[in-house]
């Protein structure tokens, strides 16, 4: 080392992963190379301390930048550090220290590490060094992220919760308290409400106790992948890590992937003048443009005519021909939509979803609190106002968790099943067949619905209506529903407890006759009886058996009596009795008139009978 006097500028830098690893604080480090300066007879310049910030390439070190200037002003000429990996841990950053230390005749001292930067051996020690600390540090990243990726598959979320969860031992799971409300933004956006629909909802309906919701916090619940039970870590990077199935999922990964494509259809779409039934759900098939929704006002009538165009192709349909092509199916979904959806699948889904013994522990929780804040009051540790503000809080918490109690009580009492489903269809084509009148009174019937609830139920059950070009006007081809509803549907009908319409050739009393009927799969001969039981409480309902011939859907049935009416059919074998040519089926049949209802004509339409717990009746 030559003879000039060294001039020190004690560098000191911690993070906090250093103290907590190594012990290397900032008055242990000065203590140190204090003592060394002196055992060197080195001047001390300054201090300089850079706390709580890591080596890495890029982050800002003012402490080091300001040693960096005093030599360029020749103010002090050493750099003293306890170890090189204080200054760096990157080769890069090295070779940058070294070149700046030769063009300021400055060097590097330190404590820990023979390093002597006067020579190319020195040099060559210090560059072997930092090689070294580079591949310690890129070897700890590297098991960070192992464990971080471990962590994350186990459901330990490194993240703030989102509204819908919390944690529970670092697991990101479920929030009862909460939950809920996130289950509803979903099903809101699903159903056609766009974001500043879904917030000004929120802040009229003050959710949380809140009138500050914003149509870009809707926006960031619709797009986080968490709700499906997936989580993206570093998604502001630019290679993010995608994780599946991590955490308890609040909607289906079908909910979110269909708002995703919601999404992009209706960005920027929050007002309109009219409602468009079918928006969104036709496209041309000569350019694969959606359709645009218009309307005309007849004066005179004062009556509206609403239609779909196609822009590019200057095509038009008139939504009255859409409506007239599949009014049938439409009031197919309708039925189902009244049925399962309004009636059934809410009781059975507060009966899954309502966990009584959790909310009896968050109760609990917030009925502790309360005394807490109580007790904290009465000490003067809050003023009246905070007593008062934190009570109310606390106070809607819990009032939110007694409504929850009292649906799970409810849900317990009702006592519904899937097999409930079948006997309301059936219930509610019998009184369609038997009153007629009082049946459209009871029940909603498409043509006398608003336009708000038909493009509700469209949006909700039907995904896409494929047109096609006859004679250069456009035509229904198919009707393509969304996969939650068909797949929802199909697993009811699988089972057996809800039925599709189907046509059929069937031979009554020596008469061949092609008709559309009422069919269902396979239940076992118990519960078919206990079904026929349960209807015979309200009704006449006859059963008769029969057989189907599969080459030519030919079904031949005994006799009906006058006046009778098939309900529906049902298969009396499973797996379509294998190999077979042949299945077994049974038929309920009633007569069309009122004549036989055997209660109060108000509870056909309200209840539904008991279920027969006996073999059978």
């Amino acid at each position: 080392m030559n003879e000039e006097k060294k001039i020190a500028g004690i560098y000191i830098r911690v993070s906090t992963e250093d103290q907590a690893r190594e012990g290397f604080s900032l008055p242990e480090q000065e203590k140190r190379l204090r003592a060394m300066c002196e055992y060197k007879n080195y001047e001390i310049y300054k201090i300089y301390k850079d706390a709580g910030i890591s080596a890495k390439t890029g982050n800002h070190r003012p402490a080091f930048e300001e040693l960096l200037q005093d030599i360029r002003d020749k103010k002090c000429n050493t750099i003293v550090v306890l170890k090189l990996d204080r200054l760096t841990r990157s080769v890069y950053d090295m070779e940058g220290i070294m070149k700046f230390l030769d063009e300021n005749n400055a060097y590097l001292d330190c404590a820990n590490e023979e390093i002597n930067t006067t020579n190319s051996s020195g040099k060559m020690v210090a560059r072997l060094l930092t090689t070294v600390s580079q591949n310690e540090i890129e070897r700890t990243s590297e098991r960070t992220k192992f464990g971080l990726a471990g962590a994350i598959r186990s459901g330990h979320i490194p993240a703030r919760a989102p509204l819908g969860y919390k944690h529970i031992d670092k697991k990101l799971v479920p929030d009862p308290l909460t939950k809920d409300i996130v289950i509803r933004i979903y099903n809101l956006y699903f159903e056609g409400k766009s974001y500043f629909n879904i917030a000004t909802i929120f802040n009229e309906e003050k959710v949380l106790d809140k009138t500050n919701w914003k149509d870009t916090t809707i926006l960031r619940i619709i797009a986080n992948e968490v709700y499906k039970g997936d989580y993206v870590h570093g998604k502001r990077t630019k290679h993010p890590t995608y994780y599946e199935n991590v955490v308890e999922p609040l909607i289906s990964k079908e909910m979110w992937e269909n708002c995703q494509v919601q999404k992009k259809k209706n960005q920027k779409n929050y007002m309109r003048t009219q409602t468009y039934i079918f928006l969104q759900k036709l496209r041309c098939p000569k350019c694969e443009r959606i359709l645009a929704g218009g309307a005309s006002h007849k004066i005179k009538a004062d009556k509206w005519y609403f239609y779909y165009r196609c822009e590019n192709c200057k095509n038009n349909i008139h939504e009255t021909k859409i409506e007239e092509h599949i009014k049938t199916l439409l009031a197919d979904i309708l039925e189902y939509d009244n049925v399962v959806n309004e009636f059934f699948l809410p009781v059975l889904k507060s009966k899954i979803n309502n966990p009584k013994e959790e909310y009896e522990k968050e109760l609990k929780n917030l009925n502790n609190k309360k005394e807490r804040i109580r007790k904290a009051y009465i000490d003067e540790l809050f003023t009246e106002n905070e007593f008062k503000e934190e009570t109310k809080i606390i106070e809607n918490q819990i009032e939110l968790i007694n409504s929850k109690l009292l649906e799970n009580s409810q849900a317990e009492q009702l006592n519904f099943t899937t097999k409930d489903i079948l006997l309301k269809r059936d219930m509610d084509f019998i009184n369609k067949v038997k009153l007629p009148i009082s049946y459209y009174a009871f029940n909603e019937n498409w043509n006398l619905l608003d336009r708000e609830i038909k493009a509700d139920i469209v949006m909700r059950y039907i995904d896409d209506i494929e047109l096609e070009m006859k004679d250069n006007k456009y035509e229904i081809k198919q009707i393509n529903f969304r996969s939650t509803f068909y797949s929802d549907f199909e697993e009811l009908y699988k089972q057996g407890y809800i039925d599709k319409k189907r046509p059929l050739t069937y031979n009554f009393n020596g008469i061949c006759t092609d008709t559309i009927v009422r069919y269902s799969e396979y239940l076992p001969i118990k519960e078919v009886m206990q079904h026929l039981c349960r209807l015979n409480e309200y009704y006449e309902v006859n059963f008769y058996k029969g057989t189907l011939y599969k080459e030519t859907e030919k079904l031949d049935m005994f006799p009906l009596q006058k006046n009778e009416v098939p309900i529906r059919i049902f298969s009396l074998q499973e797996n379509n009795n294998g190999d077979k040519d042949y299945v077994s089926m049974g038929m309920f049949a009633t007569k069309n008139n009122p004549n036989d209802i055997k209660v109060n004509i108000k509870d056909v339409f309200e209840t539904i009978p008991d279920n027969i717990e006996e073999d059978f009746c």
